[in-house]
């Protein structure tokens, strides 16, 4: 499975929180059309890395708990909450042990994450923390690996690198989470993605991918250095230009509680 590799995101908290784009205000703009993100709604952001999601939601109202494992994401999280003028509260924890009361969640989050959660145990914590008619929502912002762009050839050299990195190849949709949600209670599911481009600078783009589970997160410090090195030297010779633009899908499940009886 995709998520028994071995990963230490926090080894990369500084690349992470600069180069790794944040989900779009859009994805923001669609989730209020359908009732989620409403000023004064609780929502726990759980995964919450350096808070894209938990950011995104408060600068809308939300009073919002980032919830996360590793603390050196969560130190760059208050720098750029900071830099937005964001109010978010963070406390370390897990998908499959949220520290928080039952019962206390408008809407749980999950972005870029869900893949790294033990299902069942997560879904379960989910519906534990959530009010009556409550939204989890998971989404993701991927790039794809279109025929003949910089991701396809930057995927190639990531495997060249790193032979127990297999996240290669994705179309961007993850519907791993459904199972586990409606087993919990959230049986109402509506679902939404669309394209767009994410515009890199050569320096951009080689700290994004720094700061992916299949570099910077899992290789050496040296090995990171020699794969970085060579990114360079492919996109100065195969992709030049003064920007990149990146191709990501985005995906969203919001699915809703049931009530009881």
């Amino acid at each position: 499975m995709k998520k028994q590799m071995a990963t230490n995101f926090g080894a990369a908290a500084e690349d992470f929180a600069r180069f790794r784009a944040g989900f779009p205000d859009s994805l923001f703009d669609r989730l209020a059309a359908l009732g989620i993100g409403a000023s004064g709604e609780t929502i726990v952001d759980v995964g919450t890395g350096t808070g894209t999601l938990a950011r995104g939601f408060a600068l809308r109202g939300c009073k919002v708990i980032g919830i996360d494992p590793d603390d050196r994401l969560l130190d760059q999280a208050r720098r750029l909450d900071v830099a937005a003028e964001a109010m978010v509260e963070y406390k370390i924890g897990s998908a499959e042990a949220i520290p928080l009361p039952d019962g206390v969640a408008d809407v749980v989050s999950a972005g870029q994450s869900w893949h790294w959660f033990d299902g069942p145990k997560a879904a379960m914590e989910f519906s534990r923390i959530t009010k009556p008619r409550a939204h989890v929502v998971v989404a993701y912002f991927s790039w794809i690996p279109l025929p003949g762009t910089v991701v396809e050839a930057t995927e190639r050299l990531i495997m060249k690198h790193n032979r127990n990195w297999n996240f290669g190849g994705g179309n961007g949709f993850d519907l791993g989470s459904l199972p586990h949600l409606q087993r919990a209670g959230f049986p109402r599911v509506e679902t939404f993605s669309y394209d767009l481009d994410v515009p890199y600078t050569a320096e951009g783009w080689r700290g994004r991918i720094r700061a992916s589970a299949g570099v910077g997160a899992s290789l050496a410090p040296a090995e990171v250095e020699a794969f970085d090195a060579e990114l360079a030297q492919l996109l100065e010779g195969s992709f030049p230009g003064p920007l990149l633009k990146i191709p990501h899908r985005l995906f969203t499940i919001v699915a809703t509680r049931g009530l009881p009886g």
